[in-house]
Formats: structure tokens, sequence, C-alpha cells
């Protein structure tokens, strides 16, 4: 492989490191929060509470009726269980409070991941604004009831000021939640005994937040693998942004989506209005208001009200970022026709939310379904990396070689090209005929040296998005004891103090390890190969600059990625000696052409004698 290869190869993982970063930092644009008239303020002195008898009875009217109390609502928390989920939920605003994915394990904590991150008491997971996505929650306390072991009703009687008059309705919030499902549903309710428009500001009725941090929670300083994603789809295109700290902005204009996420490495919530047509418009927070810790929060408007009776459903998925999960609400039927989920919904195209390598995808594809097979067969997902990153190398061997051999007629033909340069320096078609004379002559193509370089670049790209973004390389143990997870770096100490600037605690050999094996793939490919010159700054900061400079950037990428850049070197270093003896045998034999091909030309009789 010759300097521009490596050059290259060098230069576009800095490129997908370096963006990683970038993107990681702050978004330009911060949202100016609207102002609203003092006047429809929520009075939380005037607000009453409503105590029924008649609480399972889910008509607004029937919710209207019975007698106020001024007692006041001590704060509950009520937790209902799945087979999928442990949920916590306060009567405080009627929010969740925790939501743990008991599939999952979350082996900080040794608990079940925790969805819900980051909840304060002002902020909480499915929380409603009345007014703009920047007002404050509703705080107050509310009567609740079951309905049944999964189904929980809050409402609540609530009174506010509206242009020095005072207007009452009845807010209601039920959850429903099903065995089997990472999707549960949300029913938003108001009544009120006149037209509800006295609760529109600006447009809008209230605000509906996801979790202010999805978890399980992470150190963004120090795993620059991954970061948060603010992602919506309209039905035909899907729309992704990687998220700052300390924004406010709004997402996208009123029809603009038919789902909202918000999305981590390895877990999403999606928030899917059963009627998108009622929604204002979507907005992101990334404000920081707890523990120096920057929310990742998703936010629905809901549009202006009319009317006296108003029922809002939502459809919210908490769960895996994974394609067998996520698939099953594509489509309300599989395709022999039983309901593909237990809410018989469809047409949302979940899948949209999976990190995937954009136009990539379908090699991306190609390579989930090898890594996929193998692992099959050999029932260790750290092994199989091995193996398909052999199996790549064999395949592109090839490729590398005529590359190679490329070079190396490319070398020979150096002094004729530069004469031909020379000589029609003036005229560029005449200079480009003549070297398509010679290279023609030499058996050479110029692409050839090209596509495997190409080629080998469309594989790291898709390779790396696949070993950082796998669901089911989160928790796989490949060596125990040394990498228990090949999401995560691999450790062979835990330090009692943190390295200063770096953040570093853990002891890591695999950065060693694949710093090492770069390190002798540089030396080895400048040994033998096709115009490799010898010395220079810029070679030598290739050969030991960049290896060292690696080595900073990778210390805690996840150990897959990491596995799979070390057996990738080690196995081209083998390529590497190979290929370097067969172009010193092609030497010989070219050195050996031009010397016969001289003697002969001394032997032969000039033209004019010849007959």
């Amino acid at each position: 492989m010759d300097k521009n290869t490596i050059i290259a190869i060098a230069l576009s993982t800095l490129v997908i490191i370096g963006s990683t970063i970038i993107m990681q930092k702050r978004n330009p644009g911060m949202f100016a929060p609207r102002e609203v008239p003092a006047a429809e303020e929520v009075a939380n002195n005037e607000i009453t509470d409503l105590n029924d008898s008649s609480l399972s009875d889910l008509s607004f009217t029937e919710i209207a009726e019975g007698e106020g109390t001024s007692e006041a609502i001590e704060e509950e928390t009520i937790t209902i269980n799945t087979n999928k989920a442990e949920i916590v939920l306060s009567n405080k605003g009627g929010d969740i409070i925790s939501y743990k994915l008991k599939e999952y394990e979350d082996k900080e904590t040794g608990d079940f991941v925790q969805i819900s991150d980051s909840i304060s008491d002002k902020n909480r997971t499915m929380s409603v604004a009345f007014g703009n996505a920047d007002k404050p929650v509703m705080n107050e306390m509310m009567n609740f009831e079951m309905l049944d072991e999964k189904t929980i009703l809050f409402k609540k009687n609530v009174t506010v000021k509206k242009n020095g008059e005072l207007k009452s309705f009845t807010y209601g919030k039920k959850y429903s939640f099903k065995d089997d499902e990472n999707v549960f549903k949300l029913d938003l309710m108001l009544h009120s005994d006149e037209d509800l428009s006295f609760l529109n500001s600006d447009g809008v009725a209230y605000a509906l937040r996801s979790a202010p941090q999805i978890g399980p929670h992470f150190n963004a300083k120090q795993n620059r693998y991954e970061n948060r994603q603010m992602i919506s789809y309209n039905g035909k295109k899907m729309k992704r942004q990687i998220l700052g700290q300390n924004d406010f902005k709004r997402w996208s204009k009123q029809n603009d989506f038919i789902w909202l996420a918000i999305a981590g490495k390895y877990f999403t919530e999606i928030m899917i209005p059963s009627n998108p047509s009622i929604i204002n418009a979507g907005f992101f927070s990334t404000l920081i208001e707890k523990d120096n810790y920057a929310n990742a929060q998703a936010m629905i408007e809901r549009s202006a009200i009319s009317g006296t009776d108003i029922s809002d459903s939502y459809y919210m998925y908490f769960g895996p970022r994974d394609e067998k999960s996520l698939a099953r609400y594509n489509s309300a039927k599989k395709d022999n026709g039983e309901i593909a989920n237990g809410w018989g919904i469809g047409g949302y195209r979940l899948t949209e939310v999976l990190q995937s390598s954009g136009w990539l995808k379908w090699l991306e594809k190609i390579l989930q379904f090898c890594l996929e097979w193998i692992y099959k067969v050999v029932r260790n997902w750290g092994v199989a990396i091995i193996i398909l990153t052999i199996l790549l190398k064999v395949v592109m061997f090839p490729l590398s070689k005529k590359q190679s051999m490329s070079t190396l007629i490319m070398q020979d033909m150096q002094p004729k090209v530069q004469a031909i340069q020379e000589k029609y320096k003036g005229d560029q078609q005449k200079m480009q005929a003549e070297m398509a004379k010679i290279y023609q002559e030499a058996g050479y193509n110029p692409a050839s040296g090209c596509l495997p370089m190409v080629f080998q670049f469309l594989v790291l790209f898709a390779m790396y998005n696949l070993f950082n973004y796998k669901f089911e390389f989160r928790g796989a143990t490949f060596i125990p004891g040394w990498i228990p997870d090949l999401s995560t770096g691999d450790s062979v100490w835990s330090m009692p103090f943190v390295i200063p600037f770096l953040g570093w605690d853990q002891l890591r050999l695999l950065p060693i390890i694949y710093t090492v094996t770069q390190l002798f793939f540089g030396k080895i490919t400048n040994v033998g190969g096709a115009a490799q010159p010898q010395g220079g700054m810029n070679m030598k900061f290739m050969m030991y600059g960049m290896p060292i400079i690696f080595f900073f950037l990778f210390y805690n990428a996840p150990s897959g990625l990491l596995i799979y850049w070390t057996v990738s070197n080690l196995f081209q270093m083998i390529q590497q000696i190979i290929i370097n003896k067969m172009m010193a045998t092609k030497k010989a034999e070219m050195a050996a052409a031009k010397k016969n091909a001289g003697v002969t030309q001394k032997t032969l009789p000039p033209k004019s004698k010849r007959k």
C-alpha cells in the first residue's frame, strides 16, 4: 500500500472522529423564549382539586361532575409493571418519574436500564405545560385511579385567570400499558362548560415533553462515541441532528412530522401523535437543568383548540434502538395477516430512527448480514468481528495487489510521463493524448489505482457505523475480565485516580495493541514498496505521529471498533509482506526486461541496412 493510501485512510479516520467531536459541540441559534401576557399564567393558588367517586368513567361529562374540595393532596407514587418495563408515576402532574427496561442491564448501576434520566421536581417524563413549549410544566397534585393493573387515570379541576376572569376546566391524563410492548398510550383530555379556546397562547394549547434526558446516564466528555440525536419523520423523509448543549430550539413546523424522537446510542424515545395534523411544532431542549448534565428532551406543541371537549392520543415508544423491536410498528399487520403488535398500529416506519451509513446503508446491510451469519456459528460477537475482518481482507487482497502493481508500473513510467509533460506543457490536449498512448503501451489504467482505495473507504465507513452502533454489541462479552462489553472500552486496571485533562480512569490494553500494530504496519508498508520515498518529515509524521494521535483519539473507543481496526492492521501487514515480495520479483523482471531490450537494441543493425 503506498503513501497516498495511508494518508487517505488516516485522513478519513480523522474526519470520522473529528466530525463526531465537532457535532457534539453546541449548535448555534439559541431559541428566544416568547413573551406571554401575565394574565394568561396559571394561578396556582386558585387551583382546586377534584374528588370524584366516578373516576373510572372516562366521559368528560362524568369527569367534570363532583364536588370540589380544598383538601391538600400529598404526593404519591404508583408503580406499574409489564414484562418489558417497570414504570413509576407520580400524581404530581400525573407524570412518569422512572421508566426502567427490564430486559436490559445497566452495568454502571447494577440495575435495569433507566431510560427516563435527569428527572427533577420541575421537569419530568410526559409532563405538560399549558401554553408554549418554554412554559413551566403543570406541577400540581392530581387525583388518580387505577382503571386496571396496567391503566391509570389522573385528573384535576384547574382554574386559570384570563383577561381578569377566572376560567375553569378539567384536565385528565390516562396511561395505558401492555405486556410484550415497548409502546404505551397516553390520552390527554380537557373539558370545560365553555369554549376551551381560553387556553390558547400564540396558537398553542399545551406542550408535551419526553424525558428530560434519555438514559442510561453517560459522560459526554469521556465518551465521544455516543451522542444524543433529535430525529423526525414526515412519512417520506427522515430528519436528524446531533444535539449540542445548552440550547432550546424549534425543530419543525406544523404538519412537518408524524413522529418525533430523542435517540441515544442504544435506546430511543419516540413520540407519535395519533393525529399529526393537530401538532403545531416540535422543539428540543439541551438546557443544563440538573447536576451540570445537559437535557436531551423533545417537546410537541399542540395547536390551538376550540370546543368544550378535547381528547388527544399519543403513542410512546420507550425502548431499544434496534431493528427487531422497532420494525413491529412499521406495519399494523405482518405479511401473513397477523397483527404485528398489540396496539394494532402501523405505517410509522419507526426503523427510520436507526443509525445508518446513509447512502452506504446497502453495504452496511450486507456486512451486517454476514456478521450475524458468522455469529450464529461461533456464538461470540468478538470472534465474529475477527472472522468478518479477515474475510474482508481476503476479498480485498486482489484489489490491494492490483493497486500496488499499478503504482509500480506508474513509477516505471515516470521518466516518460515527465518528458511528455515538459514537451507539451503548453498544449494540454496533446499532452493528454500522448499520456494515453504510453498508458496503453504499458497496459496501465489510471483508475486501477483509485478503485481499490475507494472500495476500502466504503467498507471503512460502513464498518465504523456497524461496529459502533450495533445494538447486540451492548453488553456482549468477548474475553471475560478484559473485554466484558464490546460497546465500551476494555479495562485491565481501574486506576484510583483520574488523569488530568484526559479524564482517563481505566488502563486499557486494546488501544496500546492497536497503536503498536499501526506503527509496524506503517514501517512494513514503507519497506520494499513502490514509490515509497524514504525519510522526510512528512513520511516520518505519517509513520510515527499519526499512530500516536490515534492512540489518544481511540483510547475510549468501543472494543468492537478497536478489535476490527487491530485485526485489520495485523492481517494487512501479512498481506503487505506478501505484496512486497511480489513487487520485488516484479521489479527484477522489469529490470531484466529493460536490460534485454537494451542489448537487443544494440545488436540490431541500423534501419537503413535492415532488409
